[in-house]
């Protein structure tokens, strides 16, 4: 999970390095080269590409879908660490949602735990002027997604190959992302080639990485980790894009890795 974190961070800054590029153009090159690569690794295996249950992994994937959508806007319209904080209330949603889905019984003190993030987030969002309400609702619909994607991953854990769960994806992403971005082409020049083969090789990587944690791992515990790369995103904001904040949103901040090292403790 923490080197899953650390590539999905390189990820969001390739990302936010081509903000002239409109975000569903970025998934599609992306979700070609994840289907290739993933479909070449499942031939040289010799593992069935459709899998077992077909319904789950078309679900996975139709949530996936719209939550790398949603949150590839958030990270083209505002700071960088504030999109990634945002984007990790994820573990929230992941850890509620899984008392339904996979059962798991989660004890009350880590939902206090999750509650001190969440009011890090609160005190983010309504110090940055930069964060407007739509901003923040498409955050939230990305979270959202993002936590239901992780329980059918974790559904999956006994029936399916990591592989078959990932290529389910771009497979049902692809020709959505097609479609639209034939509307809203922006042709890539120089350097955004590179930057757009780099959004597909690390996203790849970290995929394959997050996929192997959560079929390994209680959701609700590994979840946490990943609010770990909240300081990468800072390191990465202030340094590449000279982004700052005020003292309350780094306090809010401060709150979304109190309440992590709080889990990771317990």
């Amino acid at each position: 999970m923490l080197l899953a974190g650390f590539l999905f961070a390189l990820m969001n800054v390739a990302v936010k390095l081509v903000s002239h590029i409109p975000a569903i153009e970025i998934i599609l090159f992306r979700s070609a080269f994840s289907l290739a690569f993933t479909y070449a690794l499942l031939k040289q295996k010799k593992v069935a590409v459709l899998g077992t249950n077909k319904k789950l992994l078309i679900l996975r994937g139709v949530v996936g879908s719209i939550g790398l959508i949603a949150f590839f806007y958030t990270l083209q319209r505002i700071p960088l660490a504030s999109a990634v904080t945002l984007n990790y209330l994820a573990p929230v949603f992941t850890a509620i949602l899984g008392i339904f889905i996979v059962k798991e019984k989660v004890r009350a003190k880590k939902f206090l735990y999750f509650g001190i993030s969440f009011i890090g987030v609160l005190i983010i969002e309504g110090f940055d002027p930069r964060i407007s309400i739509l901003d923040l609702s498409i955050a939230l619909i990305a979270s959202l997604a993002m936590g239901l994607a992780y329980n059918i991953i974790r559904k999956l854990n006994t029936t399916e190959h990591p592989l078959v769960i990932m290529i389910y994806f771009p497979m049902i992403t692809l020709p959505i992302a097609a479609g639209v971005s034939a509307l809203v082409w922006v042709q890539p020049q120089g350097w955004d080639w590179l930057i757009l083969l780099a959004v597909g090789i690390l996203t790849q990587f970290a995929q394959y990485f997050l996929t192997l944690a959560y079929q390994n791992a209680q959701v609700a515990k590994i979840s946490s980790l990943s609010y770990l790369s909240i300081i990468y995103a800072l390191v990465f904001g202030f340094f590449i894009f000279g982004e700052t904040y005020n003292l309350m949103t780094y306090l809010g901040m401060a709150f979304v890795l109190l309440g992590v090292v709080f889990n990771i403790r317990k």
